[in-house]
């Protein structure tokens, strides 16, 4: 469970900002773009480790560039909403690696799943497989990704200026 979320600086902000841009950065690259050392820099990051608010570095694919990739967009509702039913079906979602992303979300979807997989048939498997043989998905519609406009993790760490 997450710990109480940290206090965050103006300079925690941008910093949290370039590495969510590009983590790959140097210690004194980004010191000179928020103005601290390097050792300053690295204590921060650790600071956000050890807090929880940074939870690992990933390489980010552009998908445009991986052959056969075929991204859908899985909306669920389901038939009952227990906790027991819901571990279930969220740890299933999280032991798979297509699924990328899975929102729990309010309105007439409980679930917003997306996958990645190579190919058609391979997204038909994954659909049959995580939620038609669920007797408790009660409706599942598939968008598939015409054109990822745009895509991306970086969260906004504080609130937008007016």
């Amino acid at each position: 469970m997450p710990g109480k979320p940290l206090a965050l600086d103006d300079i925690d902000h941008q910093l949290l900002a370039e590495l969510q841009a590009d983590a790959d950065r140097t210690l004194r690259d980004l010191g000179e773009l928020v103005g601290l050392s390097p050792s300053a820099v690295l204590r921060r990051v650790e600071g956000y480790k050890a807090g929880g608010l940074l939870e690992r570095k990933v390489a980010v694919l552009d998908t445009s560039q991986v052959p056969d990739l075929v991204l859908a967009v899985c909306l669920v509702t389901v038939e009952r909403q227990t906790p027991e039913h819901r571990r279930a079906f969220c740890d299933l979602l999280k032991r798979t690696p297509q699924v990328q992303q899975v929102y729990d979300v309010s309105g007439v979807w409980d679930y917003v799943v997306i996958l990645a997989a190579h190919g058609l048939p391979e997204v038909r498997e994954l659909a049959e497989r995580l939620f038609e043989a669920d007797e408790n998905v009660r409706k599942l519609t598939t968008l598939f990704v015409l054109d990822p406009v745009k895509t991306g993790c970086a969260v906004p760490t504080r609130p937008m200026e007016a």
